[in-house]
């Protein structure tokens, strides 16, 4: 029997002379985040990139979408996605790197600004992906495509890079992939079996009424307590059904509180969001809610007028098993077991569906298959930082994605999802002349 020490893991060749590059490429985009719609900055620096790599680099797509392709002979088209947007938060993490962005919201309000999800992290590693894979076409054939996709967070940037004709003016993909930072220990990737993350819709619920005295509200169509009594009444959607979707209240806003106190507002608006792994139940929970909202302004005399808009909408992440296999079994090999773990469907969502089969009656190309994995991103620090008496409890006090207080291990979470790309798609295109290691 052989005492020789099994070998679990293994850095991926080149690695240590990318890592200080794309550290570089991440901190600079984490202290210049752009909101949705608005990643100029963000999507020229990856599209740069992209084109010093030798990559054909197409710009503008949907917005400030950018695809990038580098052909290699005969073999599979595999597109690896990234984010180019980040979010209306005040970064409160205290790293020398922090945001202290700030805009013009949609409202033309100031807003803050901060990469409070990861994607600056998915699109560096994305970026050193590209490169090394560029940088050695021996080791695999076919077509690969980057994707810095736009406007993830607001659900509409997807759809608008393949209203705008992605795929017909790059290589159709056959498999797309993609990773999301979660706060689990840095260094680990969790892959799904069935869903990843649920499908949502997002309401936009409009009372209008004519204003009126506070001494005088029984004489009013009240928009805000119509709206009051609607957030009161949202645990009643879907009641009783066996996985029932998420509803939760976002925001409500109506009058101005500027003024003395006493004027009854002439409109509310209440954002609500639903989340759930059933398209039939998200769709009769959003019925649920257009009932419960004329119910309420009925109740009102006089009563408000009602108007409820779908905002956006996206479909239940669910990976394609056999490609899911694949990758699962190439981090496997480059991780060993212990890194890579399960990940339970969780109710966070993506626009990631329609950028493979599930979008086919937007791009035509019904047989694209997905997978999508997560990427730790705690490092140990902030890990033995964290409190709780096991590590469920640890987990549950970690910063979660969109906390001002989410920051993700740099040097960890970088050395891992690079890797995780390059080994995914490495196990998805062609083989070349010569194996990984």
């Amino acid at each position: 029997m052989s005492t020789k020490p099994t070998r679990t893991t293994y850095e991926l060749p080149g690695l240590a002379d990318l890592l200080a590059p794309t550290a570089e490429f991440y901190l600079d985009l984490h202290r210049h985040p752009e909101l949705s719609g608005a990643e100029a900055r963000t999507a020229a620096r990856f599209a740069d990139r992209l084109e010093a790599d030798g990559y054909r680099v197409l710009r503008g797509i949907g917005g400030h979408g950018v695809a990038a392709e580098l052909r290699n002979g005969e073999g599979p088209a595999v597109l690896l996605r990234a984010e180019l947007d980040a979010l209306p938060v005040a970064e409160a993490t205290g790293a020398p790197y922090a945001s202290t962005a700030t805009t013009t919201g949609p409202d033309g309000r100031p807003v803050p600004v901060m990469h409070a999800c990861g994607h600056d992290a998915h699109l560096a590693c994305a970026a050193a992906a590209g490169r090394w894979l560029a940088a050695r076409r021996d080791r695999w054939r076919g077509t690969l495509l980057l994707l810095g996709q736009p406007a993830e967070e607001t659900l509409g940037g997807a759809r608008a890079m393949l209203e705008d004709g992605l795929y017909d003016r790059v290589t159709p993909p056959d498999e797309v992939l993609a990773q999301h930072t979660a706060p689990f220990p840095a260094g680990m990737v969790a892959h799904a079996e069935g869903p990843v993350l649920a499908g949502s819709r997002t309401l936009s619920v409009a009372f209008e009424g004519d204003g009126g005295h506070a001494a005088t509200a029984h004489l009013a169509a009240d928009p805000l307590r119509a709206a009051a009594g609607l957030v009161t009444r949202l645990p009643e959607v879907a009641a009783g059904e066996s996985g029932r979707p998420a509803v939760t209240a976002t925001a409500l806003r109506a009058g101005d509180t500027g003024h003395p106190g006493n004027v009854l507002p002439d409109r509310a608006d209440l954002l609500v969001s639903l989340r759930g792994f059933s398209e039939p139940a998200l769709d009769h929970a959003v019925a649920d809610v257009v009932r419960l909202a004329h119910a309420e302004a009925a109740a009102a005399a006089p009563r408000p007028r009602v108007t409820v808009t779908t905002v956006s909408r996206s479909g239940i992440t669910v990976t394609d098993p056999e490609v899911t296999d694949g990758v699962r079994t190439a981090h496997r090999s480059a991780f060993g077991l212990a890194r890579v773990t399960s990940w339970p469907p969780a109710l966070a969502t993506e626009d990631f569906p329609l950028l493979t089969g599930a979008g086919a009656p937007l791009h035509g190309h019904g047989g694209i298959r997905g997978c999508y994995w997560m990427l730790g991103s705690t490092g140990p620090a902030q890990w033995a930082a964290a409190p709780g008496p096991d590590p469920a409890a640890r987990l549950r006090a970690l910063p979660a994605n969109h906390s001002p207080r989410y920051l993700p291990s740099v040097r960890l979470t970088l050395q891992t999802g690079i890797t995780a790309m390059v080994t995914g798609a490495l196990a998805r295109l062609g083989a070349g002349e010569r194996a990984i290691g």
